[in-house]
């Protein structure tokens, strides 16, 4: 299982906006912070959990800029996967899918040689926020760093939609959740940067949600 710490820095209280398998979340004044991934050795199916737009634009290049060689990253477009690959010699990110924007409440799958990890800086998401789910199979995460269920985090579950989740240990995927009859088959939970792929079976539809930071 991945190890995620998130220190965020905001002026509110004690009550924090995400919880920490490692630490407790630190305080200061603006809503921004980090997020260490922990990545195993192989395949990795994990979200860009803050938003760093208006520094780096939230691009594959930037976002990974600092795996290490021989490292890939792979961004699903509705049909296959737009690669990118760290160059074992220079470090630098090319490929198709290095200039992809992977927004927060996306995600994508890294393939790396050993276990290793990545550090995502960016703005907490807050206020009124909506993730476009497409038709048919997408990857997805939440927008807002928290882990809960998929019900906590106003995922916006239709009849017949299936989750699946990767299993970074086994390296496959476990059982795909189903929405059946109004309820979860079981209900998913996700971690903070985990992202999954959806199966929408219906139209297009936005998994919105309004946070604030002392929620």
């Amino acid at each position: 299982m991945r190890t995620k710490t998130l220190l965020l820095t905001a002026a509110i209280s004690a009550a924090g906006i995400a919880t920490s398998m490692a630490q407790t979340p630190v305080y200061s004044v603006n809503a921004v912070g980090y997020v260490n991934t922990s990545l195993l050795k192989g395949y990795n199916l994990i979200a860009n959990p803050l938003d760093n737009k208006a520094t780096d634009g939230n691009t594959v290049a930037k976002l990974f800029a600092s795996l290490p060689g021989g490292s890939q990253v792979f961004v699903f477009n509705g049909k296959g996967f737009d690669l990118a690959e760290v160059d074992v010699l220079s470090g630098e990110i090319g490929g198709p899918g290095a200039s992809k924007v992977i927004a927060p409440g996306n995600g994508v799958f890294v393939n790396v040689q050993a276990p290793t990890t990545v550090t995502f800086v960016g703005e907490v998401p807050t206020g009124p926020l909506s993730n476009p789910i497409p038709a048919g199979f997408s990857i997805k995460a939440s927008q807002v760093p928290q882990a809960g269920t998929a019900t906590a985090l106003g995922f916006p579950a239709g009849e017949g939609d299936q989750i699946f989740q990767f299993n970074e240990a086994t390296q496959k995927y476990a059982s795909p959740i189903g929405f059946n009859l109004g309820a979860w088959d079981v209900e998913p939970q996700f971690d903070v940067g985990e992202a999954f792929f959806v199966n929408n079976v219906g139209a297009a539809k936005n998994w919105t949600r309004t946070f604030n930071i002392n929620q």
